[in-house]
């Protein structure tokens, strides 16, 4: 059994820790293969503009499920509400104000999300759990059954990030990954300014500066990491690994303990 096959990553010659996006990696010791392994794909990363980037991503995705159980590794994937979610979330709001019904909208998208990437897997013949599970400790009990466990959103006041985190806690995963649109965590948002400066590793303190921490994000609203998400996986010491999903070779090199280029929080 590994005591803690996630603890930190590779260091030079004289114990100092690379810091390079090139050579940060999960830190090994043998076990990697037999660890359960938590990864929330953020909604959009199923609505590529290109319907040929789509169906790529959706091949690539396909290929890295067959490659986890074929090393006998059991994957939770926790999948966001996307476009469908804020679509869904501002048609209700013109005739519904409580933030938790809303929420439960946006819920049900993330649980057609899911169903699309279960029945995508199904396909193919994956070992993958035929429920969508709707609370973590149903996930990780699915997990102890079957290689591949798809869920989506479970109860208002959250995000699926936060539902990743605590699928990573309950089915005793050391770390989480979470795979949306963009490459690193920023300091603020390079959308709007050009001088925003990424992270290849940081505290949990220093990300909680950057997105707060506990606090719910608005239905529709969406962060790098929800703050819930950050304090959960805080108090829980819960690795996070935040990476660019629209190219599923970062993510199978951070799920394989390979250097990858992202942000890593711990």
């Amino acid at each position: 059994m590994c005591s803690n096959p996630f603890s930190g990553f590779f260091t030079d010659g004289n114990g100092t820790p690379f810091l390079g996006d090139s050579l940060k990696v999960w830190a090994r010791n043998g076990c990697l293969m037999t660890r359960r392994q938590v990864v929330a794909l953020g909604g959009s990363l199923l609505r590529p503009e290109e319907s040929e980037q789509r169906t790529a991503w959706f091949g690539q995705l396909r290929q890295l499920a067959v490659h986890i159980e074929g090393n006998g590794r059991h994957l939770g994937i926790v999948v966001g509400g996307g476009l469908p979610a804020r679509e869904g979330i501002e048609l209700a709001r013109t005739m519904v104000s409580d933030p938790h019904r809303l929420d439960e909208v946006g819920i049900a998208a993330t649980r057609i999300n899911a169903t699309i990437i279960q029945q995508v897997l199904l396909d193919i013949g994956c070992d993958v759990a035929k429920v969508i599970p709707t609370s973590t400790q149903q996930a990780a009990e699915l997990l102890d059954e079957h290689h591949l466990v798809v869920m989506g959103g479970t109860t208002p006041g959250h995000t699926t990030d936060a539902v990743a985190v605590a699928f990573a806690r309950d089915a005793g995963a050391g770390h989480c990954i979470i795979a949306t649109n963009v490459s690193h965590v920023f300091d603020k948002d390079p959308r709007e300014h050009e001088d925003a400066q990424s992270f290849s590793t940081m505290s949990f303190e220093q990300l909680a500066k950057i997105t707060g921490i506990g606090r719910p994000l608005e239905p529709g609203a969406s962060a790098v990491i929800d703050p819930v998400a950050v304090g959960w996986a805080k108090d829980a010491a819960i690795t996070l690994a935040v990476l660019d999903g629209r190219d599923t070779s970062i993510l199978e090199q951070a799920l394989d303990g390979q250097p990858f280029e992202g942000t890593l929080i711990q």
